[in-house]
């Protein structure tokens, strides 16, 4: 029997209306459990397809205690208002009986459902997930959703049950486009597992929704099914399936043809002891190769390429062949499993050590001492990276959109200054990240050094979009050092070294960003607002002096004094410059210098850019931004210290808490797109406490998004402004309760936001953890009265222990996965114990070693623990 699952959110039953909680694995698609255990949001096909739930799709639990009746229900929760439609409810299956109690628990990317009814004999928790090993990329991309349903029996009597899962038969199903046709179900066995795989006949195998699906269990025992219902007339197809399994808990096959033939079921009967439980596990699985590419290939007409019907071969593509559509980049998971019963038959038998190597990661993480939302914020954002959001093509590169519109990807390229902020990536997954800096710096940056800040595909192309962005472009870089630190792996750093040097010195080009190389952005800046900056900024000052210290430290490292000279004499005139003359005393400004566009390199400005160059809009400005020291959250984080001045950094985001925090928005108003409404607290994008707030400035400063929310908080907690940081991510955390939004779907442009993943950095800046594995030095921040910590590598990860012994603090490291070099443990602002030679730990070892307390700066505070996310969501 598995272990219990750990939880660190609890949902009651007025929580539950919009929880979805992805199913599935990295690139791959998932699945949505929704908060009273329905499947929703099935965005299996290259696509997202939010609110998508097919007709048919549900499971059941058919109960007879010894000596009473039996009862049938739906294994959901009870519907919630509105009930209203011009013909009745419109939810799916809204016809058929459920439990009348209902709550969810979570800890991602665990999701359990618990239902009871004072009429039914047994209880049932539904629990749902798909394995998430950091460190392990493969482990962590199946194409699968793995459901179990525990049956619980308190009676002193014996209860027969039978457990049935109905799936439809989607394959060729697009958007509002119905091209299901030559659906073929049938019934498989073997290798442990049985059930229904199912497939298309008439549907073009070069499709994006072509390909195959599987409902199977691995559970022993009897066992019936349906390949298909009985084609009947005014809803009879459910009254004949229904009728059949409440009888007995069996199903009996039908022929029924048409539509209904693409519905399959499946049940597994067993008998539950008294005062005792059961379980019944079912597996959806899937496997559609056709991805299309986010850029499609333009006719000479300008019109995207249209190939036609059936050029790819009745096989579909597959990598090594020679596709007709230019447009095809395919996705890695196909290339690992044939189809969708594959995955059943090659994984089954794994689940169980897949399973603990899981729980084995979220337990580690959740048993560690930090305040609750910040737990909440960092692994339920984890999320995004199983969402539509990301893919991997065959080659095994990871690429992402910035998110997910309900039906297509929202703003393609794995955009720089979006996927800038991101840490999850990086700290879980060191594999895919790394493939992320290999494109931008192998493929998006030219021999100039311009930076596309935007990837087209299929790679060949991968510099035709031909817009460099200021603050994706140095972001990268900062990221490049970030990651090489990470791994240690000199041969990455030397194999892309020339091309994030010449990165770096595009900024000095004439009408470059810093064309006259004194340290500070002046030029024509694109950036994440969707909009050129003017003048010097902070945003756009701190990534560029982030990026000239990342590159004096490859620099040194490599050898080339030079250069790293000649980046330290650009960092410390720039950050000198920028303390001088952009902070107001509160925060730092921007100052506005309008330029002929004659003085504008080529490829520095986009069409949703600023108007004319001499008379600019949309601005910053005066204004307090949000994320005005974005910039050096990171280069913290990258381990490269202050930037400028740290006592003004620090004035400056308590500034931002003061200015921009908002305790209720009933007053607040906003011209764009409303993220945070009504009673929500939230940090605004910028305000202008100065005034000479620009007539048009920069398009989102009345909005709230979530990614910028967790940037600021973050800055906040690193600069010993525990409390206000915690503030602003328990006010986030609040807004997606269950209740408004979905805890697992923080958005902006687009569902599952990517900058939404910065969320992870919450975690960084509480533990003080940093590692840099060509040091071999793993730092914390000291706790004297004792404290339990996790920590990530992308490569390796664990947990570590502080405990006052006499004058020193014992710190007490575990590796519960890949392996680590050691050569010195840092508590910051108190000592260090170092090694030598330096020790290799492999999973399942630990260290135990005593760090004298040197120092006589008190260790900062992690916060007062006051503000928590309550443990169940009222």
């Amino acid at each position: 029997m598995p272990s219990a699952w750990p939880v660190l959110t609890r949902y009651d039953s007025d929580h539950l209306a919009r929880i979805a909680l992805p199913l599935g694995g990295i690139g791959t698609g998932t699945v949505s459990l929704g908060g009273r255990g329905d499947l929703r949001d099935w965005e299996v096909m290259n696509k997202p397809a939010k609110g998508y739930t097919p007709r048919h799709c549900f499971f059941a639990l058919w109960a007879k205690p010894s000596g009473g009746p039996a009862v049938t229900r739906a294994l959901e929760g009870a519907l919630q208002p509105p009930f209203e439609g011009g013909f009745g409810s419109t939810v799916p299956n809204h016809g058929l009986p459920r439990f009348r109690d209902c709550r969810f628990l979570a800890a991602y990317p665990f999701g359990q459902v618990e239902l009871s009814d004072a009429d039914v004999p047994l209880s049932v928790t539904m629990q749902a997930f798909n394995p998430l090993v950091p460190g392990d990329v493969e482990a962590s991309s199946i194409p699968m959703a793995v459901i179990r349903f525990v049956l619980r029996n308190r009676s002193a009597k014996p209860v027969r049950a039978s457990v049935c899962g109905t799936m439809e038969n989607i394959v060729g199903y697009e958007t509002n486009v119905a091209k299901q046709k030559g659906s073929v179900n049938e019934y498989r066995a073997g290798d442990g597992v049985r059930g229904v795989f199912m497939r298309s006949d008439g549907v073009d195998r070069a499709a994006e929704q072509w390909g195959t699906m599987a409902l199977s269990t691995p559970t022993a025992g009897s066992a019936s099914h349906r390949t298909g219902w009985a084609n009947l007339s005014w809803g009879d197809s459910m009254l004949d399936f229904w009728d059949d399994f409440s009888a007995d808990g069996q199903l009996e096959q039908r022929d029924g043809g048409g539509v209904d033939s693409q519905l399959g079921s499946l049940a597994v009967a067993v008998t539950v002891p008294a005062r005792s439980e059961r379980e019944v596990t079912f597996l959806i699985s899937w496997h559609f190769p056709n991805r299309m590419t986010w850029s499609p290939a333009q006719g000479a007409d300008g019109k995207p390429l249209v190939v036609p019907a059936g050029a790819c071969g009745p096989a579909g593509c597959a990598p090594g062949q020679s596709c007709a559509n230019p447009n095809w980049i395919g996705n890695h998971y196909t290339t690992v499993y044939r189809d969708a019963w594959e995955v059943v038959t090659r994984t089954v038998r794994e689940l169980p050590r897949l399973e603990e190597r899981t729980l084995g990661f979220v337990r580690a993480f959740c048993a560690s001492d930090l305040p609750e939302v910040v737990k909440e914020a960092a692994l339920y954002n984890v999320s995004t990276l199983r969402s539509q959001t990301c893919f991997r093509t065959p080659d095994g590169r990871f690429y992402g959109w910035e998110g997910c519109g309900d039906t297509s990807g929202c703003c393609n390229g794995s955009c720089t200054h979006v996927w800038n902020y991101e840490q999850c990536t990086a700290f879980l997954f060191g594999e895919l990240t790394r493939s992320m800096r290999e494109v931008e710096f192998g493929h998006m940056t030219r021999d100039d050094g311009h930076m596309s800040f935007r990837v087209n595909l299929p790679i060949a192309r991968a510099q035709e979009f031909g817009i460099a962005a200021a603050d994706g472009q140095m972001g990268s870089i900062m990221r490049f050092h970030r990651d090489w630190r990470l791994c240690g792996d000199e041969r990455f750093l030397r194999a892309h070294w020339p091309r994030v040097r010449k990165a770096l010195e595009f900024c000095w080009i004439p009408g470059g960003w810093d064309a006259d190389r004194d340290g500070v952005m002046e030029g024509c800046q694109h950036n994440t607002m969707d909009v050129e900056y003017y003048g010097p900024n902070p945003q756009m000052e701190f990534w560029y002096l982030g990026a000239l210290r990342a590159c004096e430290d490859m620099a040194r490292h490599l050898g080339d004094s030079a250069f790293a000279d000649e980046c330290r004499a650009l960092f410390e005139r720039g950050s000198a410059w920028t303390d001088a003359n952009l902070f107001n005393g509160e925060y730092y400004e921007h100052e506005i210098r309008p330029m002929p566009e004659t003085a504008i390199a080529k490829g520095l400005r986009h069409n949703m850019g600023a108007g004319g160059s001499m008379s600019p809009d949309l601005q910053l400005g005066s204004g307090c931004l949000v994320d005005q020291l974005v910039g050096q959250m990171q280069a913290h984080i990258c381990g490269l210290g202050y930037l400028g001045d740290r006592r003004k950094i620090a004035k400056t985001l308590a500034s931002i808490h003061r200015h921009n925090f908002k305790r209720g928005l009933y007053g607040h108003f906003n011209h764009l797109r409303s993220f945070a409404l009504s009673d929500e607290h939230a940090l605004l994008m910028a305000t202008y406490p100065r005034g000479r707030r620009p007539k048009r400035p920069f398009p989102y400063y009345n909005e709230v998004m979530t990614g910028f929310e967790h940037t600021a908080a973050v800055g906040m907690i690193q600069e010993g402004l525990a409390d206000e940081g915690l503030e602003c991510i328990a006010a986030v955390r609040a807004r997606y309760d269950g209740a408004r939004r979905s805890p697992f779907d923080e958005a902006e442009c687009g569902h599952h936001y990517a900058r939404a993943m910065v969320a992870w950095a919450g975690v960084l800046a509480l533990t003080g953890f940093h590692y840099s594995a060509v040091e071999g030095a793993m730092t914390f921040r000291a706790a004297p009265s004792g404290t339990r910590d996790f920590w990530s590598t992308g490569d390796a990860w664990g947990t570590c222990s502080q405990k006052r012994s006499g004058r020193g603090i014992t710190v007490t490291l575990r590796v519960l996965h890949g392996e680590l070099g050691l050569a010195r443990i840092v508590l910051a602002d108190v000592g260090e114990a170092a090694f030598a030679p330096t020790k290799r730990l492999r999973a399942g070892q630990s260290l135990a070693v005593v760090v004298p307390v040197r120092a006589t700066r008190a260790p900062a505070k992690r916060g007062s623990g006051s503000v928590r996310a309550p443990s169940v969501r009222r």
